[in-house]
């Protein structure tokens, strides 16, 4: 057990790095940004935009290749997309709420 805890802490690092990469970073010689760009506006593209997204697409692979049965895969699969998308919020730009002029002019 505590084998497969180090594997789902290093997937999960390794989810959002990988996702990290393909959607926020150029790559090397921006091979990223040529995939990026030859994707354009499809579906495939959009996707591209959405780390969510892309963290469930790296995180597949790398669950099967951590789970010894499906339970545990089917478990381990959105887990390791899950956080990912945590570590991306808390490495990432910081929400900043404002409030409207029409919200100021009532207080």
């Amino acid at each position: 057990m505590h084998e497969f805890r180090t594997q789902c802490v290093l997937a999960a690092l390794a989810t959002w790095r990988v996702a990290h990469l393909l959607v926020s970073e150029d790559g090397p010689a921006d091979v990223i940004t040529r995939f990026r760009v030859r994707l354009g506006d499809s579906v495939w593209g959009k996707l591209m935009d959405c780390f969510g997204c892309v963290s469930l697409g790296v995180s597949m692979p790398i669950a099967i290749l951590i789970s010894s049965q499906i339970l545990e895969f089917i478990l381990t699969w959105p887990a390791l997309s899950g956080a990912a998308f945590l570590l991306e919020r808390a490495t990432g730009k910081p929400l900043v709420l404002e409030r409207s002029s029409e919200q100021t002019k009532q207080d």
